[in-house]
């Protein structure tokens, strides 16, 4: 289940529910998997500039969430806004990497 998740230009924040039976590699990997060939297929143009199925890089952070389930939650929720004070950049050059929509402030 995935809780909170954000898209950054270059990287992703997720608050994710794992069922016990899987291994944090399994979902990853599943993950990866899954959501390149989404992307692949609705952006053909990518596989020249990813290489064919090489979209995302090999690792990851994984951290258990306790008590401060709803901090990390807010957190994730305006990272861009976050990310856009930090750099300067306007809300027109993020490009959710799903719909190719242009990202507005305070839409996920």
């Amino acid at each position: 289940e995935i809780i909170e998740a954000n898209a950054c230009k270059d990287h992703i924040h997720m608050l994710v529910s794992i069922p016990p039976k899987l291994s944090v590699s399994q979902f990853m990997g599943y993950l990866k998997g899954k959501s390149s060939l989404m992307i692949f297929d609705r952006h053909a143009n990518l596989k020249y500039r990813y290489g064919n199925r090489q979209f995302w890089c090999k690792g990851y952070y994984v951290d258990t969430v306790g008590r401060n389930k709803k901090i990390i939650e807010e957190y994730i929720k305006n990272q861009i806004q976050e990310d856009l004070a930090y750099e300067q950049m306007s809300l027109k050059e993020y490009i959710d990497p799903f719909t190719g929509d242009k990202v507005k402030k305070g839409k996920k």
